[in-house]
Parts: C-alpha cells; structure tokens; sequence
C-alpha cells in the first residue's frame, strides 16, 4: 500500500482496476493516471477524485508499477513518451495484441507482465490471466496479482503463446454469452413471453448455471446430465444443437478468434 501506480490510459479497465484498489484502502495520492482525453480525465476525477494528467512527465518517476490500459494501435506512442521514466519499475499490460517482447524493446525493460483480463472485471467478477517475463521476481508476480485480483480471479501462464487462447476463451467470452442470452431472449419471446421476462430468466439462468459450475467438482458433461433426462425437454433441446453442430461450430468460432488473436500480435508487434 505504500507503492506508487501509475496507469497508462484511463478507460474502462483501468478505471476497473482503480476502483478495486480504491475499495482496499489504496491511497488516492500513490495512484497516477495518464490519460490524453478531457471527457476521460473528468470522469476519473468524478468517479475517485483522481487527478489525471493529459500527458507523461517526471510524475512517473515515482511509480513502482505501471499498468498498461491503452488501445493497441496507440501503444508505442504512448511507450516512446513515457519509457524515460519508468524504466526502475514494473509494467503490466492489460492491452490486447501486444507482445511482452515488443513492450520490452519499447520500455527498455524485461520487467513485464502480460495480461488477458475480460470485461467482468468492471464488476469486480472478471478473470485474468498473466504471463511474465524471465526478468520479473516472484515478488512482482505476487504484486501483479493482488492487483489484479481487485478485479476477480487470475491465473498464471508459462507461456505467453497460450494468451492467444485465453483471448479466444475468456476474453472474448463474454460476448459469447451474451449473444446466446440473446438468442434465449429471442427464442423466449417467439414462445409467448415479454422481452422483459425472457432476458430476466435467461440472465439469471446464465448467472446460476456459472455459480453452479463453480461450486461443484463435477466436469460439466455430469453436470448437463444431471439436468437431461431421457426423452425430456432439455434432451429435446440439446439433440437440437447436435444436430445442429452448435458444439462443433462454438468451438471452431473460438479457433477463428485464437487465430485473430495471433494476427494482432504480428500486426502490432513491429517495432
């Protein structure tokens, strides 16, 4: 608590991160935030009271650990600008496509640590995993995660190729439970219920069905089965997904996104 954070670009993420600090009992006055647009900067300040500053300057020096929330495509700017002073700490990134190499060559640092968050963490329920570079000690990893842990859970990869999977799974997932909460609205609403009701029972299914999953041991084929009867409806609605190739397709969906995911390494890796 006693440490300096600075955060690069003040969006969503890290104003996820910065109120689960805040919440802990983080002081207001360890914490800094560069962030280039005016509307971003006065909700920072009407959200936390936080201060931001529209750009880098020997503000940095005293950050500890920087946390990296910008958009891709505005990361190496933003690195050139801000790389003078920070080069005694610790940087993490929660932007997507960016390999912790790349950050490296950019920040004239090993000490970094890439992360995969997804947008549950603006609630403080998210899931983010981290991969760290060889430069960082097993103490930055323990303060990277109880950082991140402000948001939700985490969990520590070895090998940063697998973040391109975990964009595909849990940070892109979000979307994909939506748009079946979607479809169940749809779906609920062609069978005689209002919008409202047919959202209300699918969110709440979806709500249960996750906390249910997490209580339990049981994989989740055990767990679909302890719901499926033979010749009931939920087995009438699952052999309607077989035969549908919902599975097969779900999973080549998340394939085309772990690829796409790769593609914005190559893209915005060049230094």
């Amino acid at each position: 608590m006693d440490k300096h954070i600075a955060f690069i670009g003040g969006g969503n993420m890290a104003s996820a991160i910065i109120g689960g600090l805040v919440a802990q009992g983080f002081a207001l006055s360890h914490l800094h935030v560069v962030e280039p647009f005016d509307a971003a900067r006065t909700k920072l300040h009407d959200a936390f009271g936080i201060n931001a500053h529209a750009k880098a300057g020997d503000f940095l020096t005293s950050a500890d650990l920087v946390v990296w929330a910008v958009k891709p495509q505005t990361f190496k700017d933003a690195a050139l600008q801000v790389q003078s002073f920070t080069r005694n700490a610790l940087h993490l990134s929660v932007a997507a496509g960016i390999r912790s190499d790349t950050i490296a060559q950019w920040l004239h640092t090993h000490r970094v640590i890439r992360s995969m968050p997804n947008t549950p963490a603006l609630i403080g329920k998210g899931i983010t995993a981290l991969v760290a570079r060889d430069g960082v000690s097993l103490a930055d990893k323990d303060w990277a995660s109880a950082v991140i842990q402000t948001t939700g859970d985490v969990i520590w990869l070895n090998d940063e190729t697998q973040i391109d999977a975990v964009t595909a799974l849990s940070g892109s997932g979000p979307a994909y439970m939506f748009y079946f909460m979607e479809a169940m609205r749809e779906a609920g609403i062609g069978m005689g219920l209002d919008a409202t009701q047919a959202y209300q029972l699918a969110v709440a299914t979806f709500i249960g069905a996750g906390k249910l999953a997490k209580a339990s041991s049981e994989p989740p084929e055990v767990l679909r089965q302890r719901v499926t009867s033979k010749g009931g409806t939920t087995n009438a609605a699952l052999s309607a997904m077989e035969h549908s190739g919902i599975k097969a397709s779900f999973i080549q969906a998340m394939q085309a996104a772990q690829v796409r995911a790769k593609e914005l390494g190559d893209e915005f890796g060049a230094v």
